[in-house]
């Protein structure tokens, strides 16, 4: 959930505030929320940041953290789902309480282009340009490709799914662990990837693999890598880093890159417009592009650097990208969603 911004207010007010807090029983939460307050009031304005993400914390927290350590800007972090960010980054920049976004694909960047200012940063010409806004709006924090996974324990490698095509094939019906599109930025991403791919209209494309779900439909992303190692579902569709981090945790999957393509659509960061922080918001947007952070993102989080001059890790795999039009996903967006919102409350049929 989002966590409203404090006002300003004169210090008699923050501590009557710390006042009641403290009359109340006690708690964790209680004193989380009082040191909170305490940092902010004690911060002066120049050296405040206010973060939007839809990171996991996971992701988020050391970043920032070594961020706060970098510069002594202390950062007021707004957590939740892209898309619930995204709705709360509209209605409070028109306010000026927010500076930052961070997290969520390259393409919902360019469907709300009009919430985000411009900025180029410092190392610019290390990154991909292939991962590049044309107009600086956004910038690539990491790559994610797409890839599927699978049991080994129910699916030999023979058998598993090598293309998007093999996806459709009878044997995989209501077996493809899939999130719900309304909630997974990532599902929309996945059909617009075979859209492109297969050269069919969203009209079609999305009942025809909506169908193939067979009402088997997941209610996060969150779902994709038990249901698939529990044998609910066979296989799946999800991110690299996704797959690779349960891997390494030790969960029973196997992973493979689409023999067709796939693609690997940055998530982004971008200043707000009417960021009342704009200055250390092009601080962060430097920061995470820095050769340390996107080192730290490779090792860490296994993703893969939006900078050319790092060498990928022996153990990320070769990748065959699509020619990807993310300007052509994020115009079609809206109109998938109603697709899709229809066939949910129709049960497909």
């Amino acid at each position: 959930m989002k966590k409203r911004k404090l006002k300003s207010g004169v210090v008699m007010v923050l501590a009557v505030i710390l006042a009641v807090f403290l009359a109340g029983c006690g708690g964790d939460a209680r004193e989380d929320e009082i040191e909170n307050i305490s940092k902010k009031y004690s911060v002066p304005e120049e050296k405040q940041l206010t973060i939007y993400t839809s990171h996991k914390e996971e992701v988020y927290l050391p970043i920032i953290r070594e961020f706060e350590e970098r510069t002594g800007i202390w950062v007021e972090i707004h957590s939740g789902g892209t898309a619930e960010m995204f709705e709360n980054v509209s209605e409070d920049s028109e306010k000026g309480e927010c500076d930052i976004m961070f997290g969520g694909g390259a393409e919902y960047y360019e469907a709300k282009k009009d919430l985000f200012v411009p900025y180029r940063p410092s190392s610019i010409n290390e990154l991909d340009e292939n991962y590049l806004s044309g107009d600086d709006l956004w910038t690539p924090f990491t790559e994610l490709p797409i890839v599927f996974i699978y049991n080994p324990k129910l699916v030999s490698v023979m058998d598993a799914p090598k293309s998007w095509r093999d996806l459709f094939d009878e044997v995989w019906k209501g077996k493809i662990a899939f999130a719900d599109m309304t909630v997974s930025g990532t599902s929309y991403t996945i059909l617009s990837i075979m859209e492109q791919l297969f050269g069919e209209n969203l009209q079609s494309l999305i009942p025809r693999f909506y169908g193939q779900l067979d009402g088997n439909v997941l209610e996060s992303s969150g779902d994709i890598i038990p249901s698939v190692e529990t044998g609910k579902c066979l296989v799946g569709i999800t991110l690299e880093e996704t797959a690779k981090k349960y891997i390494k945790k030790g969960y029973d999957i196997a992973m493979i890159y689409p023999s067709d393509g796939t693609t690997a659509l940055p998530d982004a960061c971008a200043m707000v417009k009417n960021a009342p922080h704009s200055y250390n918001a092009g601080k962060f947007i430097d920061f995470i592009v820095d050769y340390d952070t996107q080192k730290y993102a490779m090792e860490q989080f296994y993703r893969r650097p939006s900078r050319k001059d790092i060498e990928l890790s022996s153990e990320y795999g070769k990748v065959s990208f699509i020619d990807f039009d993310i300007g052509k996903s994020a115009e079609e967006e809206k109109t998938a969603m109603e697709i899709w919102a229809g066939l949910s409350s129709e049960g497909g049929n």
